[in-house]
């Protein structure tokens, strides 16, 4: 992430529907999930858990416990 200079003056995004605004401008300009991080950051005071939201990981999530749901399959 960004090491944000105190003294810069960016816009702040509080709200998922400013943050989608902001993701629509940018997705032209951003060639990866990567990328649009970056340009969010360093342009804006951002609700991570918004663009967390809007903007999810690539990867699907891990399944825990796999020997449980056998075990539960089975009884």
């Amino acid at each position: 992430m960004l090491n944000a200079d105190p003294l810069l003056k960016r816009p702040k995004l509080l709200n998922k529907a400013l943050v989608a605004r902001a993701l629509e401008s940018l997705k032209p300009k951003a060639g990866s999930p990567v990328e649009m991080w970056r340009m969010l950051t360093e342009r804006y005071v951002v609700d991570l858990d918004a663009v967390a939201t809007l903007l999810p990981a690539g990867e699907p999530e891990t399944r825990w416990l796999p020997a449980r749901d056998r075990q539960t399959a089975t009884l």
